[in-house]
């Protein structure tokens, strides 16, 4: 079978590439072009986008690019049309995936959504869209299927798929002093600094998770950073006491003593790796205003504290992610009783999340209902 699968930004590109592993294995013959990443290449699918062409986050920044973001639904309906697959599997990235699934279902095409927008927090309206242009949604938080179930959507849950794409990193055995060696790293207690997958964040936040390293003289400070984009971006934070590594998030989590994340799915692999973390977001002023309006009934903004229900890691939001604030819940988290506490309620969302192998039940269930399709 033909798949077409579209994802907009590095997480969805790992959990892709897992899914289309499975698929391949499952499927022999199975031909697959998209939009993605280097995971995604590495398993040999035809990447006709780059995650950097598509990489644009709230109000302003949407407006700014508006031509190019035309740009890119005409060549996606171009490019599916030629390409014809037996199933359009759209990854998360809900902006532009929401109005391809209402496009590809109007001409014709079967549709997968593959990891819920988070419609349950904000833009419920969205539903309704899930509901006439899905054939079925797969999702992977615990919760989300009951919402969708009560609103009258067809949905399946199988588990999150993060932790297959962890897995690996979890069992790798990698001396701590190795590891410092290999990367040019001082025999410090590290800290990771995980500003995001878009370049827009990666410049309104790193100017403060980098500044509070002034701080704390013994430990050394690492941003994880992504080869695809300008490395200025990130070296210009660089210091004595401040250094990056590209595309090695995982290897960097698993020899880290603390973090400081940007909220997303990067605070659930963090919280896999059982690394206490302080969790930060800033938005454009008038976006986050919007976002504020639009925002119901959710007390917070990062995948640990949602799924456990309370507040496990701290969330430093807009105007109170300063650097002093960021100083003072660092040195909280450094802090052995607190740390223990943190790890104790990872333990518990870990259990939340499942069993391994999600990504391989959801490519078999994939593969069966598009069989039936065909029958």
């Amino acid at each position: 079978m033909k798949y077409y699968i579209i994802t907009g930004e590095s997480s969805g590109d790992i959990h892709a590439a897992n899914l289309v592993k499975y698929l391949m294995k499952q499927d022999t013959s199975a031909i697959v072009r998209g939009w993605g990443g280097k995971a995604l290449k590495s398993l040999g699918v035809q990447v006709v986008k780059e995650l950097n062409e598509l990489n644009f986050m709230g109000l302003i920044e949407v407006l700014k690019h508006i031509k190019q973001i035309r740009n890119n639904f005409k060549f996606a309906y171009s490019d599916i049309k030629s390409f014809n697959p037996d199933v359009l599997i759209l990854v998360d990235f809900p902006g532009f995936n929401l109005k391809i699934a209402k496009w590809a279902k109007i001409n014709g095409y079967k549709v997968f959504y593959y990891i819920s927008p988070t419609i349950w927090a904000w833009h419920k309206s969205r539903i309704k869209i899930i509901k006439h242009y899905v054939d079925k949604m797969f999702v992977i938080l615990p919760f989300e299927k009951d919402f969708y179930q009560n609103n009258g959507v067809v949905v399946e849950y199988h588990g999150h798929p993060i932790l297959d794409s962890l897995q690996v990193y979890l069992e790798k055995q990698v001396d701590y002093d190795e590891f410092c060696y290999e990367n040019n790293l001082p025999q410090k207690p590290l800290i990771a600094i995980l500003p995001g997958s878009r370049e827009q964040e990666i410049k309104r936040l790193l100017p403060i998770m980098t500044a509070v390293s002034v701080f704390f003289d013994d430990f050394h400070f690492v941003i994880a950073g992504i080869s695809e984009f300008n490395k200025s971006i990130y070296e210009k934070f660089c210091s004595n006491n401040v250094s990056v590594l590209y595309d090695k998030t995982y290897d960097l989590l698993k020899h880290s003593y603390a973090a400081i994340v940007k909220s997303g799915t990067s605070t659930l692999e963090t919280a896999i790796f059982k690394v206490p973390q302080v969790v930060c977001y800033k938005l454009n002023n008038i976006t986050y205003l919007i976002a504020r309006l639009l925002v119901r009934n959710v007390k917070y903004i990062s995948l640990v504290n949602l799924l456990l229900n309370k507040e496990c890691v701290k969330e430093l939001i807009q105007n109170n992610l300063t650097v002093d604030n960021l100083k003072n819940e660092l040195n909280l988290i450094l802090n052995t009783n607190k740390r223990k506490e943190i790890i104790a309620d990872y333990e518990n969302l870990i259990n939340l999340l499942g069993n391994k192998g999600a990504s391989e039940r959801i490519a078999k269930r994939m593969i069966s209902i598009l069989n039936n399709f065909e029958k």
